[in-house]
């Protein structure tokens, strides 16, 4: 008898719909070159545009605002650059959130010379008030912000609006990682100059995000893939339309219900995190004290790693993550809890559970069971060496 497996990590991505399969399978009839002027040219070109259409809807910008990439990563690298213009002066400067996504920290396109960390409260929440001292020490320059909606390991929410309006008193511009808030999130009126989200984390197919200028006097003068001069010039290549077609399916199904589903994934989320302090009371929740995702939960129990952590539920039929999903494969420290001071040992228990649209209460339970389980085995272990 096969073991049921039970799918907690749904930020690192979400399984796909049976909506955004069909789209997909039906796209992959679709002969034509988007490009082309014929009949089946314009076929393809007509399923690409309705999942523009339902993407900008998602994102809360305009159709024209959309541009087509291989994912969110890709978006970050094409987007976080010096040649990013509103025809204004140039952008001689670039600030960072200390918890963003590695495809931002390491995937900008600025001098290391030009590039600042704007620093984490405790609570996971970036500090304002050391971004405000930032702006005013760099009087004369130009910035760019660089800071997610929501945070990928404890499902923090930021004040985008907030960050947003102090950087364009200042003169500046914005770019929101928006991949982990798409669906979670209503993202219009965000503030944020520029937002992308990624197809694979709202249950579209992976290898395939969007980048929104909600501005529309942005431009990006060097693009990252140069060529055929496709979606408008910022992302050359021949489009894939089926996973193109998946997402826009997927974007619409995130949409539809959004404001329930994310009341449901809130409660079976209390419910988690209280069970597991009723049987691991010492176990710490991050992020706890600010706004967050309603389908997140990081945390962590004294004493476990999450490496073994990790092992023994996965062993058990529990798929969990302990942060990010895009590190190879690897249990690492994590960035974000060491920039809200987190102590570097209570950091290597770290688990992310991220619920999602097949998420039950009878798998919230029986995760809890499981994790309380395995803490006491791997404790019990520790003391037993010890002696």
């Amino acid at each position: 008898m096969s073991l049921e497996r039970i799918y907690l990590d749904y930020n690192a991505t979400a399984p796909l719909l049976p909506a955004a399969r069909a789209a997909m399978i039906a796209a992959m009839e679709a002969s034509g070159n988007p490009s082309s002027i014929h009949a089946e040219g314009r076929a393809a070109r007509h399923l690409v545009e309705q999942a523009r259409a339902s993407v900008a809807e998602l994102m809360g910008a305009g159709t024209r605002a959309i541009t087509f990439t291989s994912g969110g990563t890709e978006a970050a690298n094409l987007v976080l650059t010096p040649s990013l213009t509103d025809g204004g002066a140039p952008l001689t400067q670039l600030f960072l959130c200390a918890g963003e996504h590695a495809c931002v920290l390491q995937g900008h396109r600025f001098p290391e010379a030009q590039t600042r960390l704007v620093p984490l409260l405790p609570t996971g929440i970036i500090d304002l008030a050391a971004l405000a001292a930032m702006l005013a020490e760099a009087a004369g320059a130009r910035v760019l912000l660089a800071l997610q909606a929501a945070n990928n390991e404890t499902g923090v929410i930021q004040p985008v609006a907030e960050a947003s309006e102090l950087v364009h008193r200042a003169g500046g511009l914005v770019v929101c990682d928006a991949v982990q808030a798409a669906g979670r999130l209503d993202l219009r009126g965000l503030g944020a100059d520029a937002l992308f989200i990624s197809g694979h984390k709202i249950g579209g197919p992976k290898g395939v995000g969007a980048l929104a200028f909600v501005n529309d006097r942005l431009h990006i003068s060097h693009p990252l893939v140069r060529g055929g001069g496709q979606e408008r010039g910022l992302r050359a290549g021949t489009e894939n339309v089926a996973a193109i077609a998946g997402f826009g399916a997927a974007a619409k199904a995130a949409l539809a219900g959004q404001a329930e589903e994310m009341a449901r994934l809130a409660g079976l989320r209390d419910a988690l995190e209280a069970q597991v302090m009723r049987l691991v009371p010492d176990a710490v929740i991050f992020g706890q004290g600010a706004a967050r995702l309603a389908q997140t939960s990081a945390l962590a129990a004294r004493g476990a790693s999450a490496e073994t952590l990790l092992i023994v539920l996965d062993l058990a039929g529990f798929a969990v993550s302990s942060g990010s999903a895009c590190s190879s494969g690897k249990v690492q420290s994590s960035h974000v809890l060491r920039a809200m001071s987190v102590e570097p040992e209570l950091a290597k228990g770290a688990l992310r559970i991220s619920l999602g649209r097949g998420t039950t209460s009878h798998q919230i339970e029986a995760f809890c069971e499981a994790l309380d389980k395995a803490v006491r085995n791997i404790r019990a272990r520790s003391v037993k060496s010890a002696a």
